[in-house]
């Protein structure tokens, strides 16, 4: 491939999650995977759950700020602060956990803020109660509206059956945001979970637009973005001709490389990868042909 080919149009802003390259943000090899985003055009590099109170922000800061990269924390849900629980105190603990999450996006200069805030990531054993969508529509929503008060954007992630019942698909998500109460509060699209969800997914697409925040790109197998079942750069290519002008991501996940947690929690269970630097250059390639298809047609 050439340079040219490996590196993201200029005018797209692109984010990668940083467990496709290593698996802490507080390891030593953050810095060279951060060198690897730039080199290759990524404007952003998502983060795994951190915990917001022995998280160094300043110091992840620092090394985004010098390669003009910018850091995306995500937001996350605990059995014991969770915005659904029919517990007051369980769900005050968990919008708690929601303004800590913004805090760190704060601190790291990040104008988003990522994650599933509205329940647990788990398998689930049922549907999820009106009560529950409601509390935490409502919930999520008082974030979203403060997160654009301080100037970010608040999102969240639509997944699977098998690791929600509350939002699966992009017209649950549109409901999901109407019941929040908030005008700010964006959906999270990702290709990996639609390609188990959703019929279309360009259509998926097109229905949540006028709230879709963020696009990311992720295989069926959770790989790299050209060994599965997903047609990014089809995808890419339709998206950008259907109107979508926002943010895009890129995830793949190895066992290789993450944490035993994070294997568990995703289940992740062979290595799909061990070239994280490839996978990075593979997916800023597609990307690229995507962008320029849709110059094209």
């Amino acid at each position: 491939m050439s340079p040219r080919q490996e590196t993201l149009p200029a005018d797209l802003d692109v984010a990668c999650h940083l467990n496709v390259l290593v698996a802490d943000p507080a390891s030593d090899g953050v810095e060279a995977a951060l060198d690897t985003l730039a080199a290759h055009g990524y404007r952003r590099v998502v983060l795994p759950p951190v915990d917001p109170r022995s998280f160094d922000a300043g110091r992840l800061r620092a090394l985004c700020d010098a390669r003009g990269i910018t850091a995306i924390p995500i937001a996350v849900q605990t059995p014991e602060a969770d915005v659904s629980s029919a517990n007051p105190w369980v769900r005050q603990a968990g919008s708690a956990a929601l303004r800590e999450a913004l805090d760190v996006a704060e601190s790291l200069g990040s104008d988003q803020l990522n994650g599933v805030p509205y329940g647990l990531f788990e398998r689930p054993v049922g549907e999820t109660p009106k009560d529950a969508w409601r509390r935490a529509a409502i919930a999520v929503g008082e974030v979203a509206d403060e997160a654009h008060a301080r100037g970010i954007t608040m999102t969240f992630e639509v997944l699977n059956r098998y690791e929600t019942a509350t939002v699966n698909t992009a017209e649950q998500a549109m409901r999901f945001c109407a019941d929040s109460g908030s005008d700010h509060l964006g959906i999270h699209l990702d290709t990996f979970h639609m390609a188990i969800e959703e019929t279309d997914i360009s259509a998926a697409i097109r229905t949540a637009l006028p709230r879709l925040r963020y696009l990311e790109l992720g295989q069926s197998g959770r790989g790299p973005l050209d060994t599965g079942s997903v047609d990014v750069e089809v995808i890419v290519s339709q998206a950008i001709a259907d109107g979508y002008r926002g943010r895009w991501g890129v995830e793949a996940f190895s066992a290789s490389l993450l944490p035993g947690i994070a294997r568990d929690s995703l289940a992740i269970w062979r290595a799909t990868y061990d070239d994280g630097a490839g996978v990075v250059a593979g997916a800023a390639s597609a990307i690229r042909r995507g962008a320029e298809r849709a110059g094209a047609s």
